[in-house]
C-alpha cells in the first residue's frame, strides 16, 4: 500500500474534517484513531442500562448545524440529520416561569416585563443573514468577509457577560444571557465572555439548537462515511505514542492536545516551542452525570419540555459566583448545571416511557470530589420529583473524561480556556496558529482557533494551511 499524503492522528470531528477537506483536494489521507470507535467527543453509547442511548460528550449542537463548513458538506447522505426541538435554552427562575430562547425575537422578548427593546437592540443587528456572522466568528483572527458586522459585533463582544448585562433592568434577560455566556467556562466578569452569551443569543434565533438523530454519533459516521468515499482511510485501535509509530507521510495533522502533540513529537520540535506549549492553560474541567428516567423531567415550569437545553442557575448574580469560585479552586454547593434532555425530540434514544437526561457542570481541573448530589439537587430545585425519577446513573469525573478522551487534559473539555491571552493565540502565538516550527507537522485541535465546540473549523484551517506546503515534500517518515 502507498504512503499516504496526509496522517492525520485523531478522528474526532475536526480531525476527520481536516481529513476530508485533504481528501477532496485530491490528497490521499488516513486518519489514526487510538479507541476502537471513531468520533472524540461525538460518540454515543449506553452507558446506564439497555436501550437508552446517551451522548458520551457533546449533546446539542448549534454550532454544528451553523458550521460553514459541515453545511457545505453532503453529510445528510451519509445519515445525518438534525432534529430541531421548539426552542434552544429554557432558563428556569424560582418562584416565576421559566425564559425560553426561542427563534422568534417577539416570542422571546414577550416573556420580559422589561428590556423588550434593549434586548432588540443587542441581537438585531445580527438576525439579518445570520449565518454570515458565523463564518467569521468560527474563523482564526484575519480580516473578516464582513468587517462592519464583525465589528458591531466586537463591539459588543468585547466586554464582560456582566457588563454587558447592565443594559437590562430586569432579572429575566439577565438570566438568559448569563446561561449562554456561562458556556465559555469563564468568570462571567472577564473580557469577552460577552461575545459568548451574545453568539449564542444570536444561535438561537438562527436557528433552534439541534440534537442529532440517533445521537452524537451519527455526526463522526456522516464525517467518516464521507471520508471514506472519498478514497479516505480509517484506522482504530491504532495508538500513536511516539513518531516512531506514524507511517510515512509528506504531512502530519494533530487532532490532539498541545500536551499530546508534545508527547509525540517532542524529538522533531524544537525546545522553545516546546517550552512555550507547556504553559498553554487548559481551565476548569466538567463533571457529567448522564441518567436513564422513566417518564420525562418533571419541570415545574413544563414548558421547560420545549428546549433541549435548559440552563440550571438561577439569576446572573447566582450563575456568576458559581463560574468565578471555580476559577478559584472552589467547588461551588449549587453550580450552574448545562441540562439536556434530547431523547424528549429523538424517542427512539429510549425505551418506551423512558427518557435520558445529561448535564455537566464546572468543576476544578483535575479534582476527584463527587459533585453528583449537587447536580441533582440543582435538577429538583426546578423540577421537583426528578429523582423520584431515576433509574439509573453514569458519572463521569474530571479524569474519567481524560481516561475516555486523552483531549481532555485534566477533564477540561473545550481544547483550552478561551481567555483574552488565548482567545486567538492557541496554543501559542503564530501567524498561523495551525502550523508548528515544525513545516511538516500541524495542529488542527479545538486547541486551535476558533477553539471548543463541534463545528470542523479548526480541521477546515489547518488542511487549508498543510494542503499549502504538502508538496514541498516526499512521503518519508516523521524524523
Amino acid at each position: 500500500m502507498t504512503n499516504p499524503d496526509a496522517v492525520v492522528v485523531g478522528s474526532g470531528p475536526n480531525g476527520l474534517s481536516a481529513a476530508i477537506c485533504l481528501a477532496q483536494a485530491g490528497c490521499s489521507v488516513l486518519v489514526l484513531e487510538a479507541k476502537k470507535v471513531i468520533g472524540g467527543g461525538t460518540r454515543s453509547g449506553q452507558l446506564t442500562l439497555p436501550g437508552f442511548i446517551h451522548d458520551i460528550c457533546s449533546a446539542v449542537h448549534p454550532m454544528a448545524a451553523l458550521s460553514p463548513l459541515f453545511r457545505r458538506l453532503p453529510l445528510q447522505q451519509h445519515g445525518l440529520h438534525w432534529i430541531y426541538p421548539p426552542a434552544s435554552v429554557a432558563h428556569p427562575l424560582d418562584g416565576e416561569p421559566a425564559v425560553l430562547l426561542r427563534k422568534s425575537v417577539d416570542e422571546t422578548v414577550s416573556q420580559f416585563e422589561v428590556d423588550s427593546a434593549s434586548y432588540r437592540r443587542l441581537v438585531g443587528p445580527f438576525l439579518r443573514d445570520g449565518e454570515e456572522l458565523f463564518e467569521d466568528v468560527l474563523a482564526p483572527l484575519r480580516i473578516p468577509n464582513h468587517p462592519l458586522r464583525m465589528l458591531q459585533f466586537g463591539l459588543r463582544g468585547v466586554h464582560s457577560a456582566v457588563s454587558v448585562a447592565r443594559r437590562f433592568q430586569g432579572d429575566r434577560a439577565r438570566a438568559l444571557l448569563a446561561g449562554c455566556a456561562a458556556h465559555s467556562i469563564l468568570p462571567l466578569d472577564w473580557s469577552f465572555t460577552g461575545a459568548m452569551g451574545l453568539l449564542f443569543l444570536i444561535a438561537g434565533h438562527t436557528l433552534n439548537w439541534p440534537v442529532a438523530m440517533g445521537g452524537s454519533s451519527a455526526i463522526a459516521r456522516a464525517l467518516s462515511g464521507l471520508l471514506r468515499s472519498l478514497g479516505g482511510r480509517i484506522e482504530t485501535g491504532v495508538c500513536a505514542r511516539s513518531i516512531a509509530d506514524l507511517p510515512a507521510a509528506r504531512v502530519y495533522l494533530f487532532d490532539t492536545s498541545p500536551a499530546q502533540l508534545m508527547l509525540i513529537a517532542e524529538p522533531v520540535l524544537p525546545a522553545g516551542y516546546l517550552r512555550r506549549i507547556r504553559g498553554y492553560q487548559y481551565g476548569p474541567a466538567a463533571f457529567k452525570v448522564d441518567w436513564a428516567l422513566d417518564g420525562p423531567i418533571p419541570w415545574k415550569d413544563d414548558r421547560c419540555l420545549a428546549a433541549s437545553t435548559v440552563h440550571l442557575g438561577g439569576t446572573l448574580e447566582e450563575i456568576a459566583a458559581s463560574e468565578s469560585a471555580v476559577w478559584k479552586g472552589e467547588h461551588p454547593e449549587r453550580p450552574f448545571v448545562l441540562f439536556c434532555q434530547q431523547s424528549e425530540f429523538d424517542r427512539a434514544r429510549t425505551p418506551e416511557g423512558g427518557r435520558t437526561g445529561w448535564a455537566y457542570c464546572h468543576i476544578p481541573a483535575g479534582s476527584t470530589l463527587d459533585l453528583t448530589d449537587q447536580i441533582e439537587n440543582q435538577v429538583e430545585r426546578f423540577a421537583p420529583g426528578f429523582k423520584e425519577r431515576i433509574l439509573a446513573r453514569h458519572v463521569m469525573g474530571p479524569l474519567d473524561l481524560e481516561r475516555y478522551n486523552p483531549n481532555y487534559i485534566g477533564g477540561a473539555i473545550t481544547g483550552g480556556a478561551s481567555n483574552f491571552s488565548q482567545l486567538f493565540a492557541r496554543p501559542v502565538a503564530r501567524l498561523n496558529p495551525y502550523t508548528t516550527p515544525n513545516p511538516r507537522i500541524f495542529l488542527c485541535s479545538s486547541s486551535t482557533p476558533p477553539g471548543g465546540g463541534v463545528h470542523g473549523m479548526c480541521g477546515y484551517y489547518a488542511a487549508r494551511a498543510a494542503q499549502r506546503r504538502l508538496h514541498r515534500f516526499a512521503p518519508t517518515p516523521l524524523r
